[in-house]
């Protein structure tokens, strides 16, 4: 029986979530993919900005996720913009739509990865930030930024200067 890779090779990042939203926790759920799309994925052409994630009839499903048309796919290829069904537990579906309506949450793809062979996308429950909180968040990574120079050049020079 071969083995199975249990590697976790991550395809795509959704970096404006996390400026855009505190993510409160994350989830991992499959996601049902075509087999033209699954190549795609594999060749990275897949894009989540401006993503989400919804609670339809008991089953969850990400809307806004581009996958490229895979060039060699002719009449087998999908719709890019297809709303995309992820696979979670109903107990889970369940208590994250509970979240979404009743305490103004949000559900953001934050990654896209291959775990082994299998497709996972890392769902993020999410609370929107304000403008001042996006101002405050980049202040901190300016200064995180310039701390990390200091101590960069601090070193290089062989000395601590105080």
């Amino acid at each position: 029986m071969p083995e199975k890779k249990t590697g976790k090779k991550i395809i795509a990042v959704n970096r404006k979530a996390r400026h855009d939203y505190f993510v409160e926790d994350t989830y991992e759920a499959g996601i049902a993919l075509y087999g033209t799309e699954v190549k795609s994925v594999r060749m990275g052409q897949v894009n989540l900005k401006d993503s989400y994630c919804r609670v339809r009839d008991g089953e969850l499903y990400a809307i806004g996720v581009h996958i490229s048309p895979y060039e060699k796919g002719n009449i087998f290829n999908r719709e890019p913009m297809r709303d995309k069904k992820l696979l979670m537990h109903k107990k889970e579906i369940l208590k994250l739509s509970q979240y979404v309506t009743r305490d103004s949450y949000t559900l953001v793809p934050l990654s896209l990865y291959f775990s082994g062979s299998n497709v996972k996308m890392e769902i993020g429950l999410c609370k929107g930030k304000k403008l001042w909180d996006k101002r405050e968040s980049d202040a901190k990574a300016d200064a995180g930024r310039e701390i990390d120079r200091a101590t960069k050049s601090s070193t290089k020079s062989g000395r601590w200067e105080e």
